[in-house]
């Protein structure tokens, strides 16, 4: 089965050896991103909420790019610095995904690209 790189100026450009997404049949694979801010590749201002925010938005840019959106999400990962966050994660992606939600983990991790707080990535399905 060929495989399909997706790629989007509307979410972060890879800041290392990855790909935005690969697409594999119906199967989309993700990766994660950071709350940066696609046009400057900063990170974004804020709190908690607004890096939780700018994630989503990244992973919104990268799905649409593949032809989906969230709610075609199967699978997602959320890899937080400090898991007390996790109540934001949940009201946050609440805004952002209908009913029925992704198979979902959350993981503490005690540091991440940029001292960002919070990645997140998944797998999609078309």
């Amino acid at each position: 089965m060929e495989k399909e790189i997706i790629c989007t100026d509307l979410a972060p450009q890879a800041i290392g050896t990855y790909s935005q997404a690969v697409k594999v049949g119906g199967t989309v694979y993700l990766s994660g991103q950071i709350p940066l801010v696609p046009e400057t590749m900063a990170m974004v201002g804020g709190d908690i909420e607004a890096q939780i925010r700018r994630v989503f938005d990244n992973l919104q840019a990268v799905a649409r790019a593949a032809g989906g959106e969230l709610d075609d999400m199967v699978k997602l990962n959320v890899f937080l610095t400090d898991l007390t966050h996790f109540p934001v994660v949940n009201a946050v992606m609440a805004e952002y995904f209908a009913q029925p939600y992704p198979a979902r983990a959350a993981i503490g991790v005690a540091e991440l690209p940029k001292a960002s707080q919070v990645e997140m990535d998944g797998i999609m399905v078309l």
